[in-house]
């Protein structure tokens, strides 16, 4: 893409110039797996994200110190469109909630020893209904990426993104068909609370969007932009400013991989960094992971975004590096195995 001087312009020479992982430690793990007292490979993927884990922080015996649960809320000026019944104060009402410690996402934060942040985007000025126009001009979005880029600011060695706002899994399949194409029922499922009362008006507005905007989305910062919201841009932010300084991170559900899937579409490798978490009942997730070759984490029917699934993906991960770092080697444990 060529660069004009516009506000997106950073983040396209940002995205082509990503550091890559440490070839070292990764194969420092993979050679003290083979001499741990179990037969190699019969932790699966816990062998790998270890590995993952050491390739991305730089240490060749992973271990997590400071991990952070980075949630980023929105409003959508696209709820007027009827595609939830949950109205856009929630949202507020909701950070509230986690600032006051009484969500799920924090008790599980608590449960795995998480830090956690919330930050408000602009709650009481929603972006503007995707349905008539674009979302957000460019200087909007960029700002609101770099913002993102903040989340990693007083330090972390594992980064997990959720988000809040309501009506956004209309955003998230919106970008997922400017993306991937397919229909927009492909990608439209009732949300988290909501029934199938609500999906007319979902697949209606998506249609709508996308249909606004032909001809201005094969460029994946004009489908961010044009039809994504302040939390996913600052997602996206955020996931970019752990790849540039070597953190992990963990991506939450459907919104949270929508805005992956924006970096995902500019660089093929721009999630390497990344894990997925769990895949969610909305069928447009199962399909968005399909379209990006990644394999989550769990699969637990969790519908509720806000980091659940991320934090709780922490803790395999947290295991993962434990049993890496603090088994015993067959020899020091004086066994034999041999399968």
């Amino acid at each position: 893409m060529n660069t004009s001087g516009l506000p997106f312009d950073d983040f396209r020479e940002l995205i082509s110039q990503l550091p890559e992982a440490s070839e070292f430690a990764g194969a420092a793990v993979r050679e003290r797996e083979a001499l741990l007292s179990k037969p190699l490979g019969s932790l699966g993927r816990l062998e790998e994200i270890a590995e993952w884990l050491a390739a991305w922080s730089g240490k060749a015996k992973p271990q997590i110190m400071r991990p952070l649960v980075a949630i980023f809320a929105g409003n959508h000026g696209v709820l007027a469109q009827g595609v939830s019944t949950q109205p856009q104060a929630l949202t507020m009402e909701m950070v509230n909630n986690f600032a006051a410690g009484g969500a799920a996402i924090n008790q599980i934060c608590i449960t795995n020893d998480l830090g956690l942040k919330v930050f408000d985007l602009a709650l009481e000025h929603p972006t503007a209904d995707i349905t008539v126009s674009a979302a957000m001009d460019e200087r909007t979005c960029a700002a609101t990426m770099a913002f993102g880029m903040e989340a990693i600011a007083g330090g972390t060695d594992l980064l997990c993104i959720g988000e809040m706002g309501a009506g956004n899994t209309t955003i998230a399949a919106a970008i997922c068909l400017a993306l991937f194409g397919g229909e927009a029922e492909d990608w439209v499922s009732p949300g988290a609370g909501e029934d199938e009362t609500v999906l007319p008006a979902k697949i209606a507005a998506v249609k709508k969007a996308v249909a606004l905007n032909d001809g201005h989305l094969r460029d994946p910062l004009e489908v961010l932009r044009r039809l994504g919201g302040r939390e996913v841009a600052a997602i996206a932010g955020a996931i970019l400013a752990a790849r540039a300084e070597k953190i992990p991170v963990i991506i939450d559900g459907y919104v949270a991989g929508a805005a992956a899937a924006i970096l995902n579409v500019m660089n093929v490798s721009a999630l390497d960094h990344c894990l997925f978490s769990h895949v969610s009942p909305e069928k447009g997730h199962r399909l968005l992971l399909e379209k990006m070759g990644k394999k989550p984490l769990l699969d637990l029917d969790i519908s509720l975004g806000s980091g659940v699934g991320a934090a709780l993906a922490t803790g395999v991960v947290k295991a993962a590096a434990q049993c890496h770092t603090g088994m015993a080697t067959a020899k020091d444990a004086a066994l034999n195995v041999s399968a």
